[in-house]
């Protein structure tokens, strides 16, 4: 069969990488992809928001399945143009995609159908939210309603700080996505999350991760799309995935149903582990980037199974196999990011890296230029990702990698996986 990968990151190319180890899969095609994702897929040069395009590619080359990876095509409701053309897609529609378009939306959704999560406040005007503020004092999380690349969530420990982002948010940084406010109570604990294939009615948890939001070691810095990634996460124990499921992925699928927007596809739970038990801080509704970078690697059912069984409403008819590997994946990103960064930088040591042992090198943000050398072309530039037996090894054999690739300011958090070490010695 052939197969369509919509989006040009790390996230695409685990994907892309993924798809092609299945025995059922001839050909991959990743549109617009990028040029480290050539020795897994051919790229099509469509851009990740051209519907018409990709669709009439999909029609006039026969693709079996596509497999949208960003976030900005399904609030365009490229599920639903799809469908209405007769091919199999996976993703949710515009409709359902509104868990993460809206966060707004996902929080009036999740009070309506009693899933726990922090209490909230929506503003329309930003004076009305600077009162507010200034009446609760700290700490408080102020979010941007809309899509922001991962960026539009503040974590404000005291009331100057939820001041200061409700300033950035009304400056119209954000677009329209800064339109409306939210403003949540600051959950404390430790964030995990879980993903789960959807297809309508049936919900299956995939393993466990650890994503590291902020730009530096110990959590330090402004939000950024991720620096890096473990699975599994043992702060995830295998009871309160249970209670993820019944209380949290099983309540909001229902619920999507009940409210006609049926839930089909990936949905991705990003959650604080607090005293009282798991919350959800957001949902997305693709795969996690970096999460993807180490809980695909880890899966060893046949990728292709599960995601035309949330096409085809076949999801219960899937049994899944994990490798008991750990994976762990480092960021390499530019200097300056989540803020301005410099592209076009020259990069060495990729191959070296890639060549070594349990080591996958995914790219995120590269290209080739004319005189064929790879550089930088994102903010988030490569994706390290190592899978051992155990996870301190697999996280010294990441690092080891990462320590073979140079170009000029890079910057990668040097504590990933340290919060997992801590509660293995607890254990």
């Amino acid at each position: 069969m052939k197969v369509l990968v919509i989006g040009s990151g790390g996230r695409e190319h685990t994907l892309a990488w993924k798809i092609k180890k299945s025995r059922w899969v001839s050909n991959v095609f990743v549109a617009p992809g990028n040029d480290g994702m050539r020795d897994v897929a051919k790229l099509v040069d469509i851009s990740a928001t051209d519907i018409d395009g990709l669709a009439e590619f999909a029609r006039e080359n026969g693709i079996d399945l596509t497999v949208v990876g960003p976030e900005a095509p399904l609030e365009m409701g490229i599920v639903d143009h799809f469908e209405r053309n007769g091919l199999r897609v996976f993703g949710p529609s515009r409709k359902a995609a509104m868990l993460e378009t809206s966060k707004i939306y996902a929080k009036e959704i999740m009070k309506k159908y009693h899933v726990p999560t922090a209490p909230f406040r929506v503003f329309d005007d930003p004076d009305e939210a600077r009162r507010y503020v200034k009446e609760v004092g700290g700490p408080q999380v102020v979010k941007v309603d809309g899509l922001a690349a991962g960026k539009g969530a503040f974590p404000c420990e005291d009331e100057m700080e939820a001041l200061e982002a409700i300033d950035i948010i009304s400056s119209g940084v954000f677009g329209k996505a800064g339109d409306r406010i939210l403003i949540e109570d600051y959950l404390k604990g430790e964030e995990a999350s879980i993903l789960a294939f959807c297809d309508g009615k049936t919900v299956v948890p995939l393993e466990s991760a650890q994503d590291h939001k902020r730009a530096f070691d110990n959590d330090k810095g402004p939000n950024t799309g991720g620096m890096g990634a473990y699975s599994p996460a043992p702060v995830v124990n295998e009871d309160m995935v249970s209670s993820v499921y019944d209380e949290i992925f099983l309540p909001m699928i229902d619920g999507m149903r009940k409210e006609g927007r049926p839930y089909k596809g990936l949905l991705y739970a990003g959650l604080m582990i607090t005293e009282k038990g798991p919350q959800v801080i957001e949902f997305n509704c693709r795969f996690g980037d970096p999460e993807a970078q180490v809980v695909i690697p880890r899966m060893a059912t046949d990728i292709i199974k599960p995601l035309i069984a949330c096409c085809d409403g076949t999801l219960d008819k899937v049994k899944f196999r994990w490798s008991k590997s750990k994976a762990v994946c480092v960021v390499l990103a530019s200097g300056g990011y989540p803020g301005k960064y410099v592209k076009g930088l020259k990069i060495s040591g990729i191959e070296k890296a890639g060549a070594l042992e349990n080591v996958v090198v995914f790219h995120s943000g590269t290209r080739v230029d004319e005189d064929e050398n790879v550089v930088t072309n994102g903010g988030r530039v490569l994706g390290v990702t190592a899978m051992d037996v155990d996870l301190q090894t697999a996280i010294k054999t990441a690092y080891g990698a990462v320590g073979k690739i140079r170009f000029q300011d890079r910057h990668y958090r040097k504590d990933i996986g340290k919060k997992a070490l801590l509660h293995l010695e607890d254990l």
